[in-house]
């Protein structure tokens, strides 16, 4: 995917999360995401920033239907996006140490 498109995507999965803790009363934020210090306008980051941010809100959306979605989502997808999130973190350590 171009940079634009996996923008476009974060943009999007925001949009998602904020409508299901509005839908679903999710109160807690999320920190894991929130902890990338990265949003959809910081259009300078990387592409490995952008797409970890989405891995990273694609896992935190799953978990949040899973636990009330009523068997909507299996478990393996909920436990896959998480673990895709995990390694997208590690990537993005790896390259800022890289340029440090």
């Amino acid at each position: 995917m171009y940079k634009d498109e996996l923008i476009q995507l974060h943009q999007f999965l925001v949009y998602v999360l904020k409508y299901l803790k509005t839908v679903e009363n999710v109160n807690e934020e999320p920190k894991e995401y929130l902890s990338l210090n990265i949003s959809p306008h910081h259009i300078h980051r990387t592409k490995i920033e952008h797409k970890c941010a989405i891995f990273v809100l694609s896992a935190i959306i799953s978990k949040i239907i899973f636990e009330n979605g009523n068997d909507i989502l299996p478990e393996s997808v909920v436990s896959g996006l998480q673990d895709l999130a995990e390694k997208s973190k590690k990537q993005v350590i790896e390259k800022r140490q890289n340029f440090s």
